[in-house]
């Protein structure tokens, strides 16, 4: 037993408690497609569908449409000969289409406007990032701005200068002054 390798349990093999086990799917390499009973289709694409219905759903062009079918199938199914008549009075066949039509145009509505929705939420949000960095930039402005004006409250203007440089003229006038005085009186 010490020369001989153990040998690790092979897939689909026999387990200690004699149960054979199922093969393990390897995790290196992708699953096999499964079947699907229902097709498949892009969400997309048929959210885009479900949008054009719901535009085409909300025009006046459809309420018109609408109505001119609804007055052709009265007047048809009124004053045609009995023998091509499709829809009697209580026309319940046009009922049964108006709710069919309706049935599926509600949903789709509904789709549109989850989609409309979801953009919607994307546009706040990034309005919302856009208006912080705004504030965030507006606020680091005004703090360079005060720093700015802080530090000009300490820079010497013009005016100042100019005020420092007269006043030192006249005190220079006023030591002239002073000095020939003081040599007038001295030679006196």
């Amino acid at each position: 037993m010490a020369g001989e390798e153990r040998e690790r349990p092979r897939a689909g093999s026999t387990g200690a408690s004699g149960l054979v086990r199922p093969p393990r799917p390897r995790l290196d390499q992708p699953r096999a497609p499964r079947r699907r009973l229902l097709p498949d289709y892009d969400p997309e694409a048929f959210g885009r569908f479900s949008e054009r219905i719901a535009r085409f759903l909300g025009t006046g062009r459809f309420i018109v449409w609408m109505t001119l079918i609804i007055i052709l199938w009265v007047v048809w199914n009124i004053f045609a000969p009995k023998a091509l008549r499709f829809d009697e009075y209580p026309f319940i066949f046009l009922t049964l289409m108006l709710s069919l039509q309706a049935s599926y145009a509600a949903p789709l509505i509904l789709l549109a406007q989850n989609r409309q929705d979801d953009r919607d939420r994307v546009t706040h949000e990034q309005d919302r990032t856009q208006n912080e960095r705004s504030i965030a930039d507006t606020e680091y402005l005004t703090r360079e701005i005060a720093a700015l004006r802080m530090g000009l409250g300490e820079v010497a203007t013009r005016d100042w200068i100019r005020s420092e440089l007269q006043d030192m003229v006249r005190d220079m006038e006023d030591r002239q002054v002073l000095s020939r005085m003081e040599s007038d009186e001295g030679d006196r």
